[in-house]
């Protein structure tokens, strides 16, 4: 595993692998200017993830060829996510100064009575994070642990289509990377980010730069888009695309939009309350989106009105140029479900553990 850790910065795509579309993101940086290369976004048909496992691999290997071709990018090297219940992250405390392999010895010692599983079938990696505010003389370790099932598929997926992965990082610390990267905001103010996407609402919220707190909730856009299937006898394909364009008839906002957004606002309240439980933090004053639920025009500022927080649209390529490739492209409808794709591809630009 560890050669998928390398710490040598080289370009990467950003590819996120997601349960209904596969999301890619070619960034280029000069001085400390960012601009989008390429992108692509292609559903992938059908049912192929169960709780986050591939179960259609011809479906999602499709997806991948589509992408591949989208890109017309040479690089072969992409960075993707992984996500699921036998994911883990936990925070272990260390003794400061220890050399990358003086910690993976220490970690290697501790991993059995830490994780859930046995070690021959999960992979392993760290990264030392800051000195820590509860244990004196002790520094904070980000210790992630995959099954390696969930890794080796995707691998094997991304052989068939011609990419290797460079970088396996986990879904909510890719959208923690790309808030950190893309959003200006003052230092020691917690910062909340929720990628609304077709089955689940991943929350994170980052902190000078610095994941404070991940969690997935099982919601997504996928209760909306079964019942505009239900309300129009279309194709999902054909929902999803006319969701993307704005062009569903005006009264889906009547029919399926108002349960929709009770649901969605009761799951986000659920979200706030674990988080300010688990935390100690204070109720956020403001909250960013993305993902797909932000195809629906208005979704920020009714958002806004049913949680008496400020919601805002995240858009990770605000301050970015666009090639010219892209300059007459249909960029900015998919920007949205691109977060994820983004934090993945800016890995290209800094050392990397996870």
């Amino acid at each position: 595993m560890k050669n998928l850790f390398s710490k040598k910065a080289q370009q990467v795509i950003g590819l996120d692998i997601g349960s209904r579309f596969v999301k890619a993101v070619v960034l280029e940086k000069t001085s400390n200017k960012f601009s989008v290369q390429a992108f692509a976004c292609e559903p992938i048909i059908g049912n192929a993830f169960v709780e986050r496992e591939i179960k259609d691999f011809e479906a999602v290997s499709t997806a991948l060829k589509k992408v591949k071709a989208a890109l017309k990018f040479k690089n072969k090297f992409v960075a993707i996510a992984v996500s699921g219940s036998t994911v883990l992250n936990k925070i272990v405390y260390m003794q400061p100064g220890l050399s990358d392999y003086e910690l993976e010895s220490q970690i290697e010692l501790e991993a059995d009575s830490l994780i859930p599983y046995p070690l021959e079938e999960v992979y392993i990696d760290f990264e030392e994070l800051s000195d820590s505010v509860n244990s004196s003389n002790k520094v904070e370790v980000l210790l992630s642990a995959v099954h390696k099932d969930i890794v080796d598929r995707r691998i094997t997926l991304l052989g068939e289509v011609g990419y290797e992965a460079k970088i396996i990082d986990v879904e909510n610390y890719a959208l923690a990377t790309a808030v950190s990267q893309f959003y200006p905001t003052e230092q020691d103010t917690n910062l909340c980010c929720l990628n609304i996407g077709a089955t689940y609402i991943q929350f994170c919220a980052v902190n000078s730069g610095k994941v404070v707190y991940t969690k997935d909730h099982s919601f997504g856009m996928d209760s909306l888009i079964q019942d505009l299937v239900l309300l129009y006898n279309e194709e999902r394909s054909h929902i999803e695309k006319q969701l993307q364009n704005n062009s569903l008839p005006d009264n889906w906002k009547l029919d399926s939009y108002p349960l929709f957004l009770a649901n969605l606002q009761q799951h986000i309240n659920r979200a706030l309350q674990v988080y300010i439980s688990a935390t100690g933090a204070k109720r956020p004053e403001r909250l960013l989106i993305c993902g797909g639920a932000c195809h629906i025009a208005t979704i920020a500022s009714d958002l806004t009105s049913e949680l008496g927080i400020e919601v805002e649209l995240f858009n990770p390529f605000a301050n970015m140029t666009l090639s010219e490739s892209l300059q007459n492209s249909d960029f900015n409808v998919f920007a949205p479900q691109l977060a994820i794709a983004a934090g993945l591809a800016s890995r290209s630009f800094s050392p990397w553990h996870i």
